[in-house]
């Protein structure tokens, strides 16, 4: 059981230093700054040390029977002089500091959004988006105060540490024995705090985390929590959640903050001690008062930042357990990359094709079973079945979003694993139930699907679409900016855009995955018409519940639990009076 906890336990001390050695890798590719910040470090600290030597010696300049005040008053003057130079030094050495930091959030932010591009589907799927916005926002904001303020300190107090327990050995080596107790009780009572304190610190940025997804699941579904009057329950969820952060919180920063004054405290009684001894030293005549006096003013400038570092512990806790979350996410596997030997996918679109396909998000479910079909160009194929069938996976594997587990999917006569993720899928425009609009004008999310249209490309989309009149009536026609997903305008609206952006692509291959489900059914039929005219030289797929939609379509799959039970065209599957047939009608009844 020892053993089991030690291994434990080296192995995260070994994690937490690679997390640091990382974090410094950041940091090293500002180089040139770097190292002015050290220079900089250095000469403030070396200078303001000074001043502790020169006010002993004009202590001892000062006598009982007399005094040499030119002598006093030039130390003075210098004393001042090193002040003032260490200040200014202390200053550019903060900005510099802050270049440094914010260089380092940069990267952090911009390396993190990159990741997220590059990494599969999958974990979005098992994510939940608030928490990923918090590790781009809270945490790379933790990290880049820590190395603002707390890295910078702790520096410094090292450089202070080092020099001040030189001249205090210079001075006096007996006194300098006071501190061979106090530190030793100072390190081991920190370690030991260490211990206990680093947990509650990751448990803090993981219920920050937590509580920002259920804030941007709710704030989402803001509509449907009116039109159900369940305002008062999600409160009641807010406030278990609010209150699970704000104890971490505390917890942590409570746990934190017995370091500093404990070490203070150890602090305190090492300077009375170094009082009391060295006044037992002057009296044997084994040191001078100025001795003493700068003695003192070392001790506290040695003690201060180790009482400084034991402050800020908590802070630079929480840096780290905000680095590991970040790492961790850096660290997400890639989607699967090409073969290295991987082709483009080359125009014109001719056939896509299913041959025996199984596939299953979870391993040990699986979704599509044995599932065949092929689609040549100029075909629409209609892909019908209950909620669950599988018909949305069949787009995820064309699209590969993911990878199927056996069989084969071709492409003009290739498999798709032979192609480039890139030119697969820009031989395909789809079109989903869920909109996604950018801030940015209407002209602009329109042309995202061809970012060459001109701006007559454009209108002649948008009245295909029938949006063009609509759009002339907002306040700016065109220019006019969507903002917050396009807030402003209804769902209709909002999919109406969208399937003007597919219109204007150049893609081959188009999809619909449930594309009119937010228009009405005078809406929908004359979009449809518009699609068979101006993608006459297209090919199609798709996914609707309303079987009235797709009967024109030359073949229709039925799916039931990832199985086709049947396939045809509309009139011979009702004919068959199978399995679409009952579907069918189910839609009709009492209408």
């Amino acid at each position: 059981m020892n053993r089991r906890w030690e291994v434990r336990y080296l192995n995260k001390k070994k994690f937490r230093i690679h997390t640091l050695k990382r974090l410094l890798g950041y940091i090293a590719k500002t180089k040139a700054y770097v190292a002015l910040a050290v220079v900089l470090m250095i000469t403030s600290n070396l200078l303001a040390l000074i001043g502790p030597w020169l006010s002993g010696k004009a202590i001892d300049a000062i006598g009982f029977h007399s005094t040499n005040f030119k002598t006093v008053i030039t130390l003075g003057i210098w004393m001042v002089l090193f002040y003032i130079a260490s200040s200014i030094l202390a200053y550019l050495l903060q900005r510099v500091m802050i270049h440094i930091s914010q260089s380092l959030s940069y990267r952090l932010r911009d390396d993190i959004f990159t990741r997220l591009t590059m990494i599969p589907i999958r974990y979005f799927d098992t994510h939940q988006t608030g928490d990923v916005v918090s590790r781009i926002s809270y945490d790379v904001d933790t990290i880049n105060t820590s190395l603002t303020n707390d890295v910078l300190q702790v520096l410094t107090s090292f450089i202070t540490i080092f020099f001040s327990l030189t001249m205090m050995i210079m001075i006096s080596p007996l006194l300098t024995l006071v501190f061979a107790i106090t530190v030793p009780v100072t390190v081991v009572f920190t370690i030991y705090r260490a211990k206990k304190v680093r947990p509650l610190f990751s448990r803090r940025s993981r219920k920050l985390g937590e509580l920002n997804a259920y804030c941007e699941e709710m704030l989402s579904g803001h509509d449907t929590i009116k039109a159900y009057s369940q305002q008062a329950w999600i409160l009641s969820k807010f406030d278990d959640a609010n209150e699970q952060a704000v104890n971490s919180y505390y917890e942590a920063d409570y746990q934190g903050s017995l370091v500093g004054p404990s070490v203070g405290m150890v602090n305190n009684l090492s300077l009375s001690l170094i009082a009391l001894l060295g006044a037992l030293l002057y009296l044997d005549g084994a040191i001078t008062l100025g001795s003493i006096s700068t003695f003192i003013l070392y001790s506290r400038k040695f003690s201060g930042p180790i009482n400084e570092m034991a402050n800020i512990f908590s802070e630079i806790q929480s840096a780290l357990s905000a680095a590991q979350r970040i790492f961790a996410l850096l660290d997400e596997a890639q989607e699967k990359p090409d073969l290295s030997n991987a082709i483009l996918v080359q125009p014109p679109f001719e056939s896509l094709s299913f041959d025996h396909v199984n596939f299953g998000y979870d391993p040990n479910k699986q979704i599509l079973h044995d599932v065949s079909f092929e689609l040549n160009k100029g075909e629409t194929l209609a892909i019908v079945g209950a909620t669950g069938a599988g018909k949305t996976t069949i787009i995820n594997l064309i699209m590969r979003f993911y990878e199927i587990d056996d069989g084969t999917i071709s492409l003009n006569g290739h498999p798709t694993v032979d192609y480039t993720r890139k030119s697969l899928r820009q031989m395909i425009s789809m079109v989903l139930q869920d909109t996604w609009i950018f801030g940015g004008t209407v002209a602009e999310n329109i042309r995202y699907g061809n970012p060459h249209a001109t701006d007559a490309q454009v209108v002649q989309a948008a009245k295909a679409a029938h949006i063009h009149d609509f759009i002339m009536h907002l306040s700016h026609g065109y220019a006019t900016v969507l903002q917050d997903g396009g807030a402003n305008i209804s769902k209709g609206q909002l999919q109406l855009l969208t399937i003007a952006r597919a219109m204007l692509s150049t893609a081959e291959l188009l999809i619909l995955d449930e594309a009119t489900s937010n228009v009405d059914s005078n809406t929908e039929q004359a979009i449809q018409a518009a699609m068979n005219t101006l993608m006459q030289d297209k090919t199609s797929i798709i996914i609707a519940h309303r079987l009235s939609t797709i009967q024109n379509a030359d073949r229709i799959l039925v799916l039931d639990h990832g199985r086709i039970r049947e396939s045809g065209s509309h009139q011979s599957l009702l004919q068959a009076k199978g399995f679409y047939y009952k579907l069918y009608h189910s839609q009709f009844e009492g209408i």
